[in-house]
């Protein structure tokens, strides 16, 4: 990733839930408590880029304790994997995170979670298939209906996907909507090239 990439930066600011394992002077302000050391114990929502270093980083201590533990965030809860599981189609990740596969992804590095790799790994696939589909149909219904004359107002969604279609797309995280017009735009210099081919 580059590093002026904008969903990376985006990615990085996402808060996790973190547990500092040792008191910390001078940074109680954190925990709404400006004087004081932060406590052991104190949990605290850090950013991404921020909570991996102090993962990673080791206190020097013997017992090679780290500065803070982490728990998954809300977007990759137990709630959401059980979703993911049942059909992760059905689960519209944008509300969960608009850079879900980012924050998967560093999570994995983080964490040692078996399960979540397998249920992140069925839901890329099934999710990416279904991507292409709705890429392939687009536009159809309105192609139609102004081919009929009829006027904007009547020629249904631009999408041309209705209902089901359309709320599956408003669910995509960032990195699926890039690979939805990634794939749309292919389908359509195909289409473009197969006339031009025709016409010659």
């Amino acid at each position: 990733m580059s590093y002026y990439d904008i969903d990376a930066i985006l990615t990085d600011a996402e808060k996790i839930p973190c547990t500092f394992q040792l008191d910390i002077p001078d940074l109680g302000y954190l925990d709404n408590t400006p004087s004081q050391p932060l406590k052991a114990g104190t949990k605290v929502n850090l950013p991404l880029w921020l909570a991996e270093m102090l993962v990673i980083a080791n206190t020097g201590a013997a017992d090679n304790k780290t500065f803070v533990t982490f728990d998954l965030p809300r977007a990759l809860g137990n709630d959401v994997v059980q979703a993911l599981k049942a059909d992760p189609r059905a689960v519209p990740l944008r509300d969960q995170s608009a850079h879900f596969y980012g924050l998967a992804t560093h999570m994995l590095d983080l964490s040692e979670e078996q399960e979540l790799g397998s249920v992140l790994r069925k839901t890329f696939v099934t999710r990416a298939a279904e991507i292409s589909l709705h890429a392939r149909k687009v536009g159809s219904i309105g192609h139609k209906a102004k081919s009929k004359g009829e006027g904007a107002s009547e020629m249904g969604s631009n999408l041309g996907l209705g209902g089901a279609g359309e709320e599956f797309l408003r669910g995509l995280d960032e990195w699926e909507r890039s690979l939805f017009r990634k794939a749309h735009e292919g389908a359509k210099a195909g289409k473009d090239w197969i006339e031009s081919v025709k016409k010659n």
